[in-house]
């Protein structure tokens, strides 16, 4: 086979239409080999690359196609005293593959040590791990977009739908049953349906790019469900792909778009699945372990661990963050992607001696990018290292996970006293974390449910995680899970039971799509899907994990139109999803504030109101004039309408005095969290200073009534729950 020099970029393996440039990074290596493989997985050629150029080992094989197999040999020291664990008997992954193909076998010879040796880690093992493998596999990334357009949807205005690829169709009647867990899946009409029907914008899916399964698990005969194990930053992982081929994500993209949902991916680049030092040796620790992690400076054999991962990949390192760069660029740019949610973002931005830097070379790269300056990134701001809570810390144009908002929901609605002063905070986008720098609202992204956790079905029927299917003896898993059973933990048969749930459902999710900020959902929480009470149920490939899509009665079926209608309002009306802050001042050359906060009896909260700590009870008037204009359905572009929202979470209705605002105008009622008789259609109308009883544990929401306007039916003063 001929071999050329080549070129020293672009990294990894390029089809140019006559041939395929290999390209590898490895600045301490001595010698580097490329494999080429069958189908079956036999090694036909091994070649050494003949140029190093610039650190930058490169070959060009104008006899290789598109389909090829390959792997890498890297030679050089093995010495992990001073961080090289060099092993050519290791046949390595291209951190650059763009396609992975077959599973990775677990099997000693992957350790570049022997295992049970008493040198641990510093004793050397010749054996060749090729036939246990995952091989590289060059590809031609040539495909039709035709007419694609990103929805570019603006930050205050999205929706976010948090799912994983194969729970969602894995149980779904409708998805074709060869097709279900993959991305042809995720295409079928009906799934696209029932995101269309839900309302979302995005969809946030966890990790894709490739991962495998942890050894101790296959061991337990589980694995790395969520997938935040990744190995290879380029290629979508072969378990979610029906076709094997790369076009199967883009046509996957192609039709989120055309339904006007973006894709936004949640991406692993903080640790990689080689772990720490008794891990084992599959790409970056083969290829140049000395340069792709973060050592420790004093004992180079072993690894930072800001992740509890084992490892940290080191974006100090400009070719590691040239890797990170490339990997995100080539999602933007090839598959089209909209954004990207970082896991444990934290990592990404520690520099010297592992202190978070908000001008590190990561954060101050992605801030220049033109290319990742189009799309969303967010951030999951902590990690588990020292200073690693860093909740409004990310840059201006980074949105953030905001745990204390979901916090606080779950505990004022359990009932938890000195939760309101907190909670008006984070009803309005958190002012306190991120109003500086020009950020804005959206910059807080709001959740009460994640993937790592409980369900929100499980919230209301569980004070206690049940985690014992991870086989772990339930250890594992948050305690601090600020749940409520609601009287009897796990399903119950008892009516009274049965209706505060789902009145507690209601609650919170009317509490999310109410806020300021950008809401995230989790799947399968609008049609009531459960873990059985597991909050950790990474390792879960089955039942637990997965959607039950034939399992939805009537129950759950009111609950979706629920949340349907409450996405609806949300988007209709731009006062709900603001792009300022809102800071209860009054409007320019008006007496009118943007947001006033109220007292069941009308008047409004006092210091001493905010200091009560046992108040479990209070009202905020959003008003519509407050500076942001919104389309109406007619397509005129006028302010908004005005909302009062109660809230009530004490034991006891109360009786809520209606405010006024304006000569001939009431109140109409939409929501009552307490009635399931007023979702989707007109609600009485009441006359300011009328007295409205909520109901315990609810939440009620009033739109402003102009008297001109036709009655609802329904007598003015008659309740939700009567109507």
């Amino acid at each position: 086979m001929r071999v050329w020099p080549g070129l020293p970029y672009p990294l990894g393996a390029t089809w140019d239409g006559r041939g395929v440039n290999f390209a590898l990074f490895s600045e301490n290596a001595e010698k580097v080999e490329i494999c080429l493989f069958d189908p079956d997985g036999n090694e036909t050629k091994r070649l050494a690359f003949p140029k190093y150029t610039d650190e930058i080992w490169h070959a060009y094989l104008p006899d290789v196609r598109p389909g090829q197999l390959y792997g890498y040999r890297v030679s050089g020291p093995y010495d992990p005293q001073r961080g090289h664990r060099f092993n050519n008997n290791k046949l390595l992954l291209d951190p650059y593959a763009k396609s992975v193909v077959g599973d990775l076998v677990w099997d000693d010879s992957h350790f570049g040590y022997e295992i049970n040796h008493p040198d641990a880690d510093l004793s050397f093992d010749t054996r060749d791990n090729a036939r246990f493998m995952p091989k590289c596999q060059v590809v031609d990334t040539a495909f039709t977009w035709g007419e694609d357009r990103p929805p570019r949807t603006e930050w205050h205005a999205s929706i976010i739908y948090e799912l994983h690829v194969k729970g969602f169709t894995r149980r779904h009647p409708q998805v074709p049953e060869a097709m279900r867990g993959t991305f042809a899946g995720l295409s079928d009409p009906a799934a696209v349906e029932h995101l269309v029907k839900l309302g979302v914008t995005a969809v946030e899916l966890l990790p894709i790019q490739h991962f495998l399964d942890d050894r101790h698990l296959v061991e337990r005969g589980l694995c790395n469900y969520w997938g935040y194990n990744t190995l290879g930053f380029f290629a979508p992982d072969p378990r979610y792909l029906q076709t094997a081929h790369l076009g199967e994500f883009k046509t996957f993209v192609q039709i989120m778009h055309n339904a006007g949902i973006e894709v936004i991916m949640d991406v692993v680049y903080n640790h990689t699945a080689e772990g720490n030092q008794m891990g084992p040796t599959l790409s970056f620790r083969g290829i140049d372990n000395a340069s792709y992690y973060h050592l420790v400076h004093e004992n180079p054999r072993y690894y930072m661990d800001f992740t509890g991962c084992g490892n940290v990949f080191d974006l100090r390192h400009p070719r590691v963050l040239q890797l990170v760069m490339d990997s995100l660029r080539y999602w933007v740019s090839e598959m089209h992607v909209d954004g990207f949610r970082f896991d444990l973002a934290s990592t990404l931005a520690r520099e010297a001696h592992g202190q978070f830097d908000a001008h590190c070379g990561f954060l101050d790269a992605m801030r220049q990018d033109p290319k990742l300056a189009e799309v969303k990134l967010i951030a999951e701001p902590w990690d588990v290292g020292d200073g690693g809570y860093r909740v409004g810390g990310f840059p201006a144009g980074w949105a953030e996970w905001n745990d204390r908002y979901r916090d606080t929901v779950r505990r004022f609605w359990k009932g938890d006293e000195e939760q309101i002063p907190e909670l008006a905070t984070r009803l309005t986008g958190s002012a306190d974390l991120f109003d500086s720098h020009g950020r804005c609202p959206w910059a807080s992204l709001n959740f009460v449910t994640a993937h790592d956790g409980f369900t929100l079905a499980d919230t209301v029927s569980y004070n206690g995680k049940h985690n014992e299917a991870n086989r772990e003896d339930n250890r594992d898993g948050t305690d601090n899970n600020n749940s409520w059973n609601c009287g009897a933990e796990g399903p119950s048969d008892d009516p009274e039971v049965i209706r505060l749930r789902a009145r507690q459902r209601r609650n919170l999710m009317a509490t999310l799509l109410l806020s300021q900020g950008v809401p995230m959902l989790v799947m399968g929480d609008e049609i009531g899907r459960t873990q059985g009470g597991n909050n950790n149920a990474y390792c879960q490939d089955s039942e637990i994990s997965w959607v039950d899509w034939e399992s939805i009665d009537d129950a759950d079926r009111h609950f979706l139109a629920f949340v349907q209608h409450m996405i609806k309002l949300r988007r209709e009306h731009i006062v709900l999803h603001r792009s300022d802050f809102f800071h209860a001042v009054f409007i320019p050359g008006t007496e009118i504030r943007d947001i006033t906060w109220l007292r069941p009896d009308g008047a409004e909260f006092t210091d001493e109101d905010w200091a009560d700590s046992a108040n479990k009870s209070f009202g905020y008037l959003l008003r519509g004039e407050a500076g942001e204009l919104h389309l109406t359905p007619l397509g005129e572009v006028q302010p908004d309408d005005s909302f009062y929202i109660a809230f009530n979470a004490l034991h006891e209705a109360v009786n809520w005095t209606l405010p006024s605002i304006e000569v001939e105008v009431a109140w109409r009622l939409l929501i009552d969290t307490a009635s399931e008789n007023n979702i989707g259609a007109a609600g009485p109308v009441f006359q300011p200073g009328e007295a409205y009883e909520v109901q315990p544990r609810s939440l009620v929401l009033f739109v402003r009534h102009l008297e001109t306007e036709p009655a609802a039916a329904g007598a003015p003063g008659t309740s939700a729950a009567a109507a």
